[in-house]
């Protein structure tokens, strides 16, 4: 787990409210959960035999209330109990989407940590695959946005649980048979969540599946007929796409489609965002059955990328418009009602504090990166005014009436966009 400090945070103050504004086009509306739930709910959604389940959750037994909870670790399914527990879908299929940290005790890597954040992005009732397709572009949208390039999205199409269970049938035959050429991993997955062997990362096992029974070639009619749909919207809008068949993402609930974004700058481990259709996991954490699709990409990951393709030129921080230089006596209430009078106005202030000589305050104004000094000494004071002095550019020092300064600050910041 770790720090996000302060010049790093304000790369994510950025990404936050690039993806807040990308979200409200597509008309989805924020839902916040608890960070904590009853451990058995990841257990019914996620799978017992999953990675996340049997070896990366923060669990204990509260002792206090006899209840076993869990840091959660992904947001789908507290999502998906939060609209099961409060009837959201009462009236009509729901755009959400929510935010904040997720807990895995995974190996730390490079943008990923124990501690990590998401964005979180579901489309509750709806069963075609027109929301599928919804969400992939919504992703092809937000890397233009924030000027992301190089992601590659990969598709498969997994069928339903019935035409799973089936392949899963098949599969392990063909690994039982081969067993002497897997590794443990592979072994240990073989019975308890077979379809997981397909994405080993060692060659050793790859080359052992590559003869392995397809899954395409146990689907039906109606799930060809939905991924085909998806594939022809994404056509339509130009979203490339490569289909990888070994690709089930890590979590049980899902079926038909499923995705995933990503980079090649992050190291083996370099999706940068997933999802897919999950329409049974409604019914199976208790409540009616409802169709439902959608993603969660990791921020860690992407503000990575963003900054390396931001080094020449810095996160892109909103620096203060003017910084509030004072030094004499009584200036110092003058200087503090300024600022907050400025501020009032929505201007980005930042008044000095701490003390100090008038260079020393000066300097501490230039490196905060403002455009303007605002100066009161005892004679500004006395005159009611502000010495208004230029930061960023070689322009004359001027004094302005202390009622005329929001318009000045205006008027010089027109022209500093012009």
């Amino acid at each position: 787990m770790n720090d996000i400090l302060p010049g790093e945070a304000d790369a994510w103050l950025d990404f936050e409210a690039k993806v807040g504004a990308w979200l409200a086009r597509y008309g989805y509306r924020n839902i916040r959960m608890p960070l904590v739930e009853h451990t058995q709910l990841f257990r019914r959604a996620i799978g017992e035999a999953t990675d996340i389940v049997e070896k990366e959750m923060y669990s204990w037994r509260d002792e206090l209330n006899g209840e076993d909870l869990t840091l959660r670790p992904e947001g789908t399914a507290s999502c998906v109990r939060a609209a099961i527990e409060h009837s959201l879908l009462h009236d009509g299929p729901k755009r959400l989407w929510y935010s904040g940290p997720m807990f895995r005790h995974e190996r730390p890597q490079k943008g990923r940590y124990r501690q990590f954040h998401q964005f979180g992005v579901e489309a509750l009732g709806y069963p075609g695959p027109d929301v599928d397709a919804e969400l992939i572009a919504m992703c092809a949208a937000l890397w233009r946005d924030l000027g992301l390039t190089g992601l590659r999205l990969e598709l498969n199409n997994i069928g339903s649980p019935q035409e799973r269970a089936r392949y899963r049938t098949d599969l392990v035959a063909f690994l039982e048979k081969n067993a002497s050429r897997l590794d443990d991993d592979a072994r240990r997955r073989m019975h308890t969540n077979p379809l997981r062997t397909l994405d080993s990362k060692n060659p050793a096992v790859q080359e052992v599946l590559a003869s392995a029974p397809s899954l395409a070639g146990h689907l039906g009619d109606a799930s060809r007929a939905h991924f085909d749909g998806v594939k022809r919207l994404l056509d339509a809008v130009g979203v490339e796409f490569s289909i990888n068949p070994k690709l089930v993402r890590g979590l049980d609930y899902y079926n038909l489609t499923v995705f995933e974004w990503i980079s090649d700058r992050l190291g083996a481990q370099g999706t940068v965002c997933g999802g897919g259709r999950y329409d049974g996991l409604f019914e199976l954490i208790g409540g009616k059955p409802a169709p439902a699709a959608g993603f969660a990409m990791g921020n860690e990951r992407l503000i990575a990328l963003v900054l390396e393709g931001e080094r020449s030129s810095g996160p892109g921080r909103e620096a203060p418009h003017a910084y509030v230089v004072f030094q004499g006596e009584g200036t110092a209430e003058y200087a503090f009602a300024l600022a907050e009078e400025l501020r009032f106005a929505r201007f980005r202030i930042v008044l000095h504090a701490g003390g100090g000589s008038f260079k020393s305050q000066m300097k501490k104004a230039d490196s905060s990166g403002a455009l303007y000094a605002l100066i009161v000494g005892e004679d500004e004071l006395r005159a009611n005014e502000v010495a208004f002095k230029f930061l960023r550019k070689d322009a004359e020092q001027l004094r302005v009436q202390r009622g005329q300064l929001k318009q000045t600050l205006s008027e010089a910041l027109a022209q500093q966009k012009g």
